[in-house]
């Protein structure tokens, strides 16, 4: 077969897998923001992910002539493609229910140019059996052609971590699965000829959905762990940190951290197996418990420096705070469901002043997902207490006690700076 691949979604997931297989083979990068495509075509990943220069290399002018990425929006080019990898977001809505609605719209839309042979490969993490059982009829439906028979789909969850430039795609093995053995192995095979970590072919899709489930809801549950020893040890007075240093001493000791767990993958997933858990009539308790848990750090970590502020007899209302980063993550533009904001909207509750310093969050990006002012440049004033709520690069070199004033506070989320109990460096 002459592959010829279409990527539909070109975010954090889609653009990186995109110049990964254009190296190699046509492909043709689709999504809906005429935006995001003119950037790309132009070079240019706000993402960060893809650098300019690699971007660039892979480029070409027209669709499908020859081994290289062309960004589109247009259907008609990709009607002429056999393989289909959709890498579309999962995110939950306000009731932390998945919302499946990307997957459905990205699946018509495949529909729409799907053909005899065709395979259609889902990257976007779900709970098993949304591939086959959700995504599928509407393939059907919209084509008119039949699943198995006609064409065929296969599973690759994503294994994307957003602003790490050593873990990129290629380098991390990726789990395959098809919808029949013998697609099972052409998925696997076309999968195989870019990743240098090499594949590993799940018997089923189901398998394969599961197994991308359980690895972030494994994360959140451990990182709820943790975050409950934090609140446990602040009670008793003992460092938290100090205390994982030296249990961390043990060859089998799991070395997480206590913190805010947000971003799109482990602070949303373990609702997506939690959710198909409860329809077939099981209650998750631990992964439920871990999910509250975590949901509930922002507020915890807010009323930590509150009262470390009335400790050192600083009037709260109206005091000035200076919160350094809103990203969901350090050293990445990625904003999308950063529990930062949990911390900002309680104390939000107490009638204080807060500003907003993160260098690689963009204002506007910021401003239209949450309605919240941030600044890419480090103010010139004095605050009441200063919160490093992101460790990006550029805050561990900078010097705090310029913004602080002289009976103030200093909270490190992230625990990378030396603080002592009463908030001093």
């Amino acid at each position: 077969m002459n592959i010829k691949i279409a990527i539909i979604g070109l975010g954090y997931v889609g653009l990186p897998l995109a110049r990964l297989f254009a190296t190699k083979y046509p492909v043709v990068g689709f999504d809906i923001n005429q935006k995001r495509i003119e950037e790309l075509n132009a070079g240019i990943d706000k993402t960060l992910e893809v650098n300019d220069e690699d971007l660039k290399a892979v480029l070409v002018a027209k669709p499908l002539e020859s081994i290289g990425l062309f960004c589109s929006n247009n259907l008609e080019d990709i009607q002429n493609c056999n393989y289909y990898i959709i890498t579309v977001p999962t995110p939950v809505d306000k009731n932390n229910r998945p919302d499946l609605t990307p997957l459905y719209k990205s699946s018509e839309t495949v529909g729409k140019v799907l053909k005899k042979g065709d395979i259609v490969i889902y990257e976007s993490t779900v709970y098993p059996g949304v591939t086959e059982d959700e995504c599928v009829p509407v393939l059907e439906k919209i084509s008119g052609l039949k699943f198995n028979e006609d064409f065929f789909a296969g599973y690759s969850p994503e294994r994307i971590n957003p602003g790490d430039k050593e873990h990129t795609v290629e380098k991390i093995l990726k789990v395959t699965a098809g919808s029949t053995p013998e697609i099972g192995e052409k998925v696997d095979a076309l999968y195989k000829s870019v990743i240098i970590a090499g594949t590993h072919l799940a018997p089923t899709i189901k398998v394969a959905e599961a197994a991308k489930v359980i690895e972030n809801s494994q994360r959140d549950i451990n990182i709820a762990f943790v975050n409950e020893l934090a609140k446990i040890f602040n009670i008793m007075g003992i460092n938290t940190h100090d205390v994982l240093a030296a249990a961390g001493t043990k060859w089998n000791f799991l070395p997480f951290k206590p913190g805010l767990v947000g971003g799109h993958c482990i602070g949303v997933d373990p609702y997506y197996l939690a959710q198909k858990a409860q329809e077939m009539g099981y209650h998750p308790e631990i992964i439920l418990a871990g999910r509250r848990l975590n949901d509930s750090m922002g507020e915890y970590v807010a009323s930590q420096i509150i009262k470390l502020m009335i400790r050192k007899g600083i009037t709260i209302n109206n005091a000035d705070i200076l919160l350094l980063g809103i990203t969901f993550k350090e050293n990445c533009p990625d904003v999308r469901n950063t529990k930062i904001v949990d911390v900002i909207n309680a104390l939000k509750e107490y009638h204080v002043n807060i500003t907003i310093f993160d260098p690689w969050a963009n204002p506007a990006d910021v401003l239209h997902e949450y309605n919240i002012v941030t600044t890419t440049k480090l103010p010139d004033a004095k605050y009441d207490s200063v919160v490093l709520g992101v460790s990006h690069k550029e805050f561990l070199d900078l010097d705090i006690e310029k913004v602080r004033k002289e009976n103030s506070v200093l909270y490190d989320v992230k625990g990378v700076l030396k603080i002592n109990v009463d908030g001093n460096l």
